[in-house]
């Protein structure tokens, strides 16, 4: 992938829901996104194009994700290939894998857990190189370590806690709506916004944010990382 230029993912999923989930949330993270709904344009596309990344549904209509992936594998495609699967059992998953996937991501996801896949895998393809800390105020966030501090003090946060304080951290002053974060943290099936309210609340006591100074209500909106204006949001 040249410098400066974020990564080109080609998406073939033929599940709608997923589709614009997917489409939306990489475009809003700044990555190129190409869409294919089955399997043989996929392909077509896959063996066409120049892709720093595919994200490949298992079960396709005319051509499924293994023998794509074992085609674009047999050809020499060397592209990161993430795959999606409904599927639970390890026996499907392993065939995925050994059809040359790189990785599998069992629906339904959350977005996080989506894009800590991509990353992975790009930065393991040499594809891209992210900032690993960031910090706001007293606040340090480490990914590689998955640790959070304030000044010498650890804080310990629930995976989910940590996935909303990532996200603000690597978005500092974006405003998110409920209905994202619910999205992104936990899935495109979730449920009621409510649990984002509670996450929210939990995650500010424990940070030390209880006025909301760096997690900002915005009044029928959502929320906003708002870190103090001397401070980088990467370290």
């Amino acid at each position: 992938m040249d410098e400066g230029r974020m990564p080109h993912i080609l998406v073939i999923e033929d599940e709608p829901t997923v589709v614009e989930f997917l489409r939306t949330g990489l475009a809003y993270e700044g990555y190129r996104v190409t869409v294919a709904e089955d399997g043989r344009s996929g392909y077509r596309l896959a063996q066409e194009g120049d892709y720093d990344l595919l994200v490949l549904d298992l079960m396709l209509p005319d051509l499924d994700g293994v023998d794509l992936c074992r085609r674009l594998r047999a050809e020499g495609k060397r592209l990161p290939i993430l795959m999606l699967t409904a599927r639970k059992s390890i026996p499907e998953r392993v065939e995925g894998l050994d059809a040359g996937a790189d990785d599998y991501l069992t629906k339904p996801f959350s977005f996080d857990e989506l894009l800590a896949r991509i990353r992975a895998l790009l930065r393991r393809s040499g594809g891209q190189t992210e900032p690993t800390r960031f910090r706001a105020g007293p606040l340090l966030l480490d990914t590689e370590r998955h640790e959070v501090w304030k000044g010498d003090e650890p804080i310990h946060l629930t995976p989910t806690e940590f996935a909303l304080l990532e996200l603000f951290m690597r978005h500092p002053r974006r405003l998110f709506t409920k209905e994202t974060l619910l999205n992104r943290i936990w899935g495109y099936d979730y449920g009621s916004n409510s649990v984002v309210e509670v996450h929210i609340s939990h995650l500010r006591r424990k940070i030390g944010d209880r006025e909301g100074k760096l997690i900002r209500t915005v009044f029928g909106v959502g929320y906003r990382f708002e870190p103090p204006e001397a401070d980088d949001a990467a370290a």
